[in-house]
C-alpha cells in the first residue's frame, strides 16, 4: 500500500500532466471588443481599430455600450454605405453584445436610430484559420517520431495516468 505522501505526490503528477496537456491545445477564440475601452460610442473612429485587429473564423465581435441608449445591427455593404436597416440579418440591443464570427467574410455592423450617421458603423474582414504548424520533415532528413494530434496526445497522457492510478487504488 502506498503512504499518503507517495499518493499526494502521484496526484500532483498527474495534475501536472493534465495540465501540461493544456499546453498543447490550440489557441482559444480571441473576443474583439470594438472601440476597445471606449465602447461603441458616437464619434469614434472604427476604422483606425479595425486596422489594428485581425479577425478569424471562431472568432467574437463584441459591442459594450449603454443599454436602451444604443443597439447594434448586422447589415449588408448597402446597408453599411446608406446607414439603412433594410434587411438586416442581426439586431442587438443588451449593451454587452458577444457576435460570433463563423464565416470567412466580410461582415457590416451599424448603430441603428441614426447612430450610423455619428459614426457608429464598422466592418470586419474575417480570414479562414490559419493552417496548423507544418510538420514536415525534409527530403534530407529521416524520423522515426510518429506524429499524433494534439487532442489525441493529451488524451493518451490522462487516459495513461488515470489506468495507472486507478490500477494502484490512488483514485
Amino acid at each position: 500500500m502506498w503512504s499518503s505522501s507517495e499518493k499526494f505526490f502521484s496526484f500532483l503528477v498527474l495534475v501536472s500532466a493534465i495540465a501540461a496537456g493544456t499546453v498543447f491545445s490550440p489557441a482559444a477564440a480571441t473576443d474583439h471588443i470594438v472601440g476597445a475601452n471606449k465602447g461603441w460610442n458616437p464619434g469614434m473612429n472604427y476604422t483606425s481599430w479595425v486596422n489594428n485587429q485581425t479577425f478569424y473564423v471562431g472568432d467574437l465581435i463584441s459591442f459594450r455600450y449603454k443599454k436602451f441608449q444604443y443597439n447594434v445591427f448586422e447589415v449588408n455593404k448597402t446597408g453599411y454605405d446608406n446607414c439603412t436597416t433594410d434587411g438586416a440579418v442581426g439586431n442587438w440591443s443588451s449593451g454587452k453584445d458577444f457576435i460570433p464570427l463563423n464565416e470567412a467574410k466580410r461582415y457590416y455592423f451599424i448603430g441603428g436610430n441614426g447612430q450610423c450617421f455619428n459614426g457608429m458603423k464598422v466592418t470586419v474582414l474575417v480570414h479562414p484559420l490559419p493552417p496548423p504548424p507544418s510538420s514536415s520533415v525534409s527530403a534530407n532528413q529521416t524520423s522515426s517520431t510518429v506524429s499524433l494530434p494534439k487532442q489525441s496526445f493529451r488524451a493518451l497522457v490522462v487516459v495513461s495516468f488515470v489506468s495507472v492510478f486507478f490500477r494502484f487504488g490512488l483514485i
